[in-house]
């Protein structure tokens, strides 16, 4: 059969997708054919420098020799296999993911796989629930964990949960500490950390609902939490919240859960994105780069005494393609390709380049309010000319054009695949392959400069 042209692909799509995943947040989607290292390739073969790496799934570029060539070797060996059977890379996988966490929090711990982010966040959710008793959680205004409907009770969002009716779980949402925006109205530089002395104040009297000194046991049993924030706008807190919050959480037995599934597998400069602020999660869940994005497989990681096998006994939970051996072999490839490199400097040091250049880009451009970063994870905020008011309009026609391509570079015309999030929906959030090249950022900021001075004068 010969290839479809593009028109009759798109009148068998609007007749035979479903419009309910995320595909026609666009009103024309586009198709892509092909990937390579940072690039993504259209119908016509025109480049597109991809920005965003599948939401930070592919953290390690575009086909990937070395996890590519693991999966096709698996295809010929044992390539199915029903998940109450083991094999070798399951194991071997659970313990270089365990003892990673037990490195950088110093407690040990276990590994349960599943396919999905959100199918590990409802894990997650489950041991919580088990260990405690209790299905109360907090989360942080801005977070994202998913949407499924238990992952859709702790995502901040309304409008993940306003068409499928009542959600009697729904997390109390915490403001998250967005110094750019915050809600207190205060200045880091002068604050003393109010949020967290706001956040304290909700256990000083049971009248606040939240607490009472007499009980043995919380009501509200686990707070859930990115390092950095993801949809919300790659918003990156202050170095002093974490460990503030945590000894709060501590003194009044709430469970410390981090999502990891954006951020994690060196996205910001470390393994996980908790280690730069020196606290110790009790569960942490991860996915997406994982495999490099090649199969879906995610995890939860847990401290021993919330699921040993006493305590999470077998058949706690289960999903037929949890553990394939094609997604445990593409994540043993990626850590071991992980092992190879020194990304805990190379990611901080291009990561370092790129936010300089988003400041050279905020200083020519009005309609810039900030701009900041954490490794590889950077933000633009774009606003109005008083560099405050949220400006989508700007913030989506920058994003379209992107994606229309012929953009003028120095290296010829290219595409930009970026991604847009935020509370106000006017953030872009930039997550390029840690692999990118120095003149890659070069070549982004040239897009993005042309970009933005010729919407913005529009």
């Amino acid at each position: 059969m010969g290839e479809r042209s593009e028109e009759e692909l798109r009148r068998l799509e609007q007749k035979y997708c479903s419009y309910g995943d995320t595909v026609h947040y666009a009103a024309t989607p586009k198709f892509f054919k092909s990937a390579e290292g940072s690039f993504l390739f259209d119908r016509e073969s025109r480049p597109y420098l991809d920005l965003q790496m599948w939401y930070s799934a592919v953290n390690f570029g575009y086909r990937n020799k070395k996890i590519a060539d693991s999966l096709k070797h698996q295809i010929d060996t044992l390539p199915q296999l029903a998940c109450q059977y083991l094999h070798e890379e399951k194991v071997l996988l659970s313990e270089e993911l365990a003892q990673e966490c037990a490195r950088a929090f110093g407690l040990e711990g276990r590994i349960q796989f599943n396919v999905g982010g959100s199918q590990a966040i409802e894990d997650s959710m489950k041991l919580v629930r088990n260990a405690t008793g209790k299905s109360l959680f907090m989360a942080f205004m801005g977070g994202y964990h998913g949407r499924t409907l238990g992952a859709s009770e702790i995502t901040s969002s309304y409008r993940y949960r306003r068409r499928f009716g009542h959600f009697s779980n729904r997390a109390h949402f915490v403001p998250f500490p967005y110094c750019f925006r915050c809600p207190y109205g205060k200045k880091l530089e002068s604050c003393e950390y109010y949020c967290v002395q706001q956040f304290e104040r909700l256990f000083e009297t049971e009248y606040y609902s939240f607490w009472d000194a007499k009980a043995k046991e919380p009501e509200f049993v686990a707070f859930y939490v990115e390092a950095v924030q993801g949809t919300g706008g790659y918003v990156i807190p202050p170095p002093e919240y974490f460990p503030r919050l945590q000894k709060i959480l501590n003194e009044r037995k709430i469970l410390l859960v981090d999502d990891e599934i954006q951020m994690g597998f060196f996205r910001t400069g470390k393994f996980w994105a908790i280690e730069h602020f020196g606290v110790k999660p009790n569960i942490v869940v991860f996915g997406k780069a994982m495999t490099n994005g090649m199969n879906p497989i995610s995890g939860v990681w847990a401290e021993e005494r919330l699921i040993s096998p006493d305590r999470f006994p077998p058949g706690s939970t289960h999903s037929t393609f949890s553990s394939n051996p094609l997604g445990t072999t593409a994540a043993l490839a990626t850590m071991e390709w992980i092992r190879a490199q020194d990304y805990e400097t190379t990611v901080r040091e291009k990561g370092a380049v790129f936010l300089s250049r988003l400041r050279e880009l905020k200083e020519r451009h009005q309609t810039i309010g900030d701009v900041d970063g954490l490794g590889l994870a950077l933000r633009i905020e774009v606003t109005q000319p008083d560099r405050y008011t949220p400006n989508k309009p700007l913030t989506d026609r920058i994003f379209e054009a992107g994606l229309e391509g012929g953009i003028p570079t120095t290296r010829g015309p290219i595409g930009l695949v970026l991604d847009v999030g935020g509370y106000y929906k006017n953030v872009l959030t930039l997550a390029p392959s840690l692999e990118i090249t120095y003149e890659e950022i070069d070549l982004a900021f040239e897009a993005l400069d042309f970009l933005f001075k010729k919407y913005s004068a529009e």
